[in-house]
């Protein structure tokens, strides 16, 4: 099971899932937790220690990240207005 929180004073989702993915699944995990009709998958990143996909949330960019070491997962606002977008976000992730 996934639960997800809103902290209000970083402007972030956190996604704590009861298995987080390993390092090597997390393109997959990204892809099956954003399979939704308002998110478009934009693009994937791989790095060392971090990893993120970036997907489109009513026309504003936002990113999925997973840093492997901590097992963390949050999702970040790309700009002032995805920011603000950030409460609806969370709404809907929480309803669906």
């Amino acid at each position: 099971m996934t639960k997800i929180e809103f902290d209000t004073d970083h402007q972030i989702l956190l996604i704590l899932s009861e298995l987080p993915p390993l390092d090597d699944e997390f393109e997959l995990w990204a892809s099956i937790f954003l399979h939704h009709d308002l998110f478009s998958k934009h693009e994937f990143e791989l790095g060392a220690d971090r990893h993120l996909m970036r997907f489109i949330f009513k026309d504003q960019r936002f990113n999925l990240n997973f840093e492997h070491y901590s097992e963390s997962i949050w999702v970040t606002a790309d700009g002032i207005e995805a920011q603000a977008l950030l409460p609806e976000l969370y709404q809907y992730l929480q309803n669906s």
